[in-house]
């Protein structure tokens, strides 16, 4: 059975490590926050400016003051502090982020990423992705296998508007956990009740299967 959304941001979350200043992207990164494993001491960032997000707060304990780059209503955790998001970007384009968590429309097997625009929609802009991708240390991205179309989204070569070049280090997909290698997308792990027949199916780019490939933990 395919992970649903939660499932993807709790298996990212396994890859946070002590110490690390993490960035979450919009839509299912953000659940990242809500899954850090215990005894894993890492600092969130929000391009609106603020580093030490908590998780979501429980219903009824918003604050519409405080929220992330996506405008949902988030928590802080003791020590966390507010700025401009010129000091935010600084932060992002020196380097200063160890993990970017990312969304994606499509992911090329060689690590290419498109994020941001749909030809023929109004957006407003890329917004931060364009320098979190270009700075981060490592990008992973959350994401659906497919499209509502059934169509895969991990491609040979991007389809729509670029948002970076060769940055993608790791995708987890409803379907399994893939490294961006040399040889295209190698399959790590696999969900539960998913088998390698369908992820190859499923998968338009370059596909390997890692040897030591093995059954994700859920």
């Amino acid at each position: 059975m395919a992970l649903n959304k939660e499932q993807i941001a709790a298996r990212i979350a396994t890859e946070l490590k002590d110490g690390y200043y993490v960035n979450l992207g919009i839509g299912i990164p953000t659940l990242v926050a809500n899954y850090i494993p215990q005894g894993v001491d890492v600092v969130l960032q929000s391009e609106n400016g603020l580093l030490g997000m908590g998780p979501f707060p429980w219903e009824g304990e918003e604050d519409p003051d405080l929220i992330n780059a996506g405008k949902q209503t988030i928590t802080t955790v003791p020590g966390s502090v507010f700025f401009d998001s010129a000091m935010s970007f600084g932060m992002i384009r020196a380097g200063k982020v160890d993990l970017t968590v990312l969304g994606a429309m499509e992911v090329a097997d060689n690590g290419d990423i498109a994020n941001w625009k749909i030809p023929n929609k109004m957006v407003k802009g890329m917004g931060g992705a364009m320098d979190l991708v270009a700075a981060a240390k490592n990008i992973i991205v959350a994401m659906q296998h497919t499209n509502p179309k059934g169509e895969s989204k991990l491609l040979p070569a991007c389809t729509l508007p670029l948002t970076g070049v060769g940055c993608v280090k790791k995708v987890v997909s409803d379907l399994g956990v893939f490294d961006i290698t040399p040889e295209g997308f190698s399959l790590i792990e696999y969900a539960p009740g998913v088998t390698i027949d369908e992820i190859k199916a499923k998968t338009a780019g370059r596909l390997v299967i890692s040897p030591n490939v093995k059954e994700m933990t859920v």
